[in-house]
């Protein structure tokens, strides 16, 4: 990691707990407003309409090179998602508990998401000999909102309707390292998601694999090794605040 200057985070997964945060405000919106018994809410936060949603639509977005004036954003994808979710036969007894009001808050809880127990300390270290910046396919008011709400400290936030496009596209990256003044090779992707490495390796940064427990629906776990040891990225920790000490250890030898 040597000549690093700026750390790039990934968000959500990464940096933030997406799942734990759904599935409690999914339970809450049951039990205030329905339906009443039991409902599997973690099958309908991985759910292929709309977290997997999530995945299929950005992903498509980034191969096709989309205009960003025509290309829907996050909240509205999840919105789409949702609703389409609701309406069908498997989710359907639920759409009709809650209304507009109710799937609106619901939809607003993306921009309330709660970071690892690390995150925000680890953010606030790395932050005294690092710019940090934030880099997601969210949308930038959400981006906004979650750092409010969890306190992140980024020193640059980029979002997928800034720049244009949605990761892996190379323009993601690309412009995030130029913005901040930075070539890609004084750059480090910080991420728990190997296709987004992957794409910020191609791009040129280095890369580092931080051990979540993501519960991403088209993921499954994998033993990431560093390249020293025959793996994909150039290093692997289990927390913001290990990646903290290994960085500050490396420049103290």
């Amino acid at each position: 990691m040597e000549g690093v200057e700026v750390l790039i985070f990934d968000i959500f997964g990464s940096t933030v707990d997406w799942y734990t945060t759904v599935c409690a405000e999914l339970k809450n919106l049951g039990e205030t407003k329905g339906p009443s018994g039991s409902e599997n809410w973690h099958a309908f936060a991985q759910a292929e309409e709309w977290r997997s949603a999530y995945m299929r639509q950005t992903q498509a977005f980034a191969k096709a090179e989309s205009d960003p004036l025509t290309t829907p954003n996050v909240d509205e994808i999840h919105r789409g998602a949702l609703e389409t979710m609701l309406a069908s036969e498997q989710w359907s007894h639920i759409g009709q508990c809650w209304d507009k009001d109710a799937r609106d808050n619901l939809n607003m809880v993306w921009h309330r998401l709660h970071g690892w127990p690390d995150a925000t300390e680890g953010l606030y270290a790395l932050k005294k000999d690092y710019i940090i910046a934030a880099l997601s396919n969210g949308n930038a008011r959400l981006l906004v909102d979650m750092a409010k709400n969890t306190d992140l400290p980024w020193d640059a936030v980029f979002a997928g309707d800034v720049i244009g496009s949605y990761k892996p596209n190379p323009k993601m990256y690309k412009t995030t390292a130029k913005l901040l003044g930075a070539p890609p090779e004084k750059c480090a992707m910080v991420a728990t998601h190997l296709w987004d490495l992957e794409g910020a390796a191609n791009s040129g940064l280095k890369t580092v694999y931080v051990h979540r427990d993501a519960k991403e629906p088209t993921e499954e776990s994998t033993d990431v090794r560093t390249k020293a040891e025959g793996g994909e990225v150039d290093l692997v920790v289990k927390s913001f605040t290990e990646l903290a000490t290994v960085l500050k250890n490396s420049h103290s030898t």
